[in-house]
């Protein structure tokens, strides 16, 4: 069922539509210059029904967006979307959460759809640029983006300038191996992080120990237990729940040390659906760094994602205001005064 919240406020000079393309929920916002979202709107994802048919979600959402604007402030469009995608060629290589987008011309399909012109990102590098440009990482030059929800991605903000790697698809470091031989991941392979710090691995390690566990609240009268009620049972003094949560911690803590010491950098932003739960999880980050980095290293810190579930939404808005810069260069995008 779609949710929409319009709330019009166009007194700016430009205006760009973000769009954020998940496997649960596609959203679409107008941002502003400045990183405001002036109107927003979303709805599920028809995850299994093809590309055209989510690209004909991503065309109703964006009309009805400029249906309450004046097109004229429109720059462009940006879309970020779980990867791998090749965002040099525009093309989607395969992506397990979105049936059908394997070595799919997302950008030219995009393109004849709308009427200005799209820019394509990967959903973690677009919320890195979010929260660089317009959140908690404003003022810094080097910064790690971490979303931990239903996978693990991620973005680089290195020297001043957004990491892209090779076709555009770096930092996919949910699957980085932290554990040789270990879990099946979603991806393929064995002992990913995200095959251990995900909320969907945290849920799946709850819901194991708490049938083994006579004394804890959890999954009690056969409720399915999820991310949510383990915080929840661990602010009752749940000693299993607060036990995972330490466990998840930890297993954040050793892949963020991980990216601290080859990324070097000032912050590491945290988001996704877990970093609802910040407060509770940040300690143990914060301890298993200042334990387990390098001294060099032990001062970086986690801080929560500002801009929260819209981070990916702005930073594919900032793509269309750097495509409007002329001379901007692909990687380089000043951080907004």
């Amino acid at each position: 069922m779609a949710t929409r919240t319009l709330t019009l406020g166009l007194n700016m000079q430009q205006i760009a539509v973000g769009i954020d393309l998940g496997g649960t929920q596609v959203r679409a916002a107008l941002v502003g210059e400045r990183g405001s979202i002036v109107a927003r709107t979303e709805e599920r994802t028809e995850a299994h029904a093809g590309p055209q048919r989510v690209l004909s979600q991503i065309r109703g959402l964006t009309e009805e967006l400029l249906a309450a604007s004046s097109s004229s402030k429109v720059v462009g469009v940006g879309v970020s979307m779980p990867g791998p995608i090749d965002t040099v060629a525009g093309i989607a290589r395969d992506i397990p959460t979105l049936s059908g987008f394997i070595d799919f011309p997302l950008k030219a399909e995009l393109q004849k759809l709308l009427q200005f012109p799209v820019s394509l990102e990967n959903d973690g590098i677009a919320a890195a640029i979010g929260e660089w440009q317009f959140g908690a990482g404003r003022g810094f030059e080097n910064l790690v983006y971490v979303t931990v929800s239903t996978g693990i991605g991620g973005g680089i903000i290195a020297d001043g300038r957004v990491l892209r790697g090779r076709k555009g698809m770096a930092a996919h470091i949910g699957h980085m191996s932290v554990m040789p031989n270990g879990d099946l991941c979603p991806c393929g392979n064995r002992g990913c992080f995200e095959a251990y710090g995900s909320g969907t691995a945290f849920t799946l390690r709850a819901r194991t120990r708490a049938l083994t566990c006579a004394e804890t609240m959890l999954g009690r009268n056969s409720v399915e237990i999820h991310s949510r009620d383990v915080f929840a049972a661990a602010r009752e003094g749940d000693a299993l729940a607060n036990k995972l949560i330490d466990e998840e911690a930890e297993i954040l803590g050793r892949g963020f040390t991980s990216l601290i010491h080859m990324f070097s950098p000032d912050i590491i932003v945290m988001g996704g659906g877990l970093s609802h739960e910040f407060d509770r999880l940040q300690p143990g980050i914060q301890g298993y760094i200042a334990r387990w980095a390098m001294p060099a290293f032990k001062d970086v810190r986690l801080v929560r994602a500002a801009l929260g579930q819209n981070s990916g939404l702005v930073g594919a808005a900032a793509l269309s205001f750097l495509a409007e810069k002329p001379g901007h260069g692909s990687l380089l995008l000043p951080a907004q005064q």
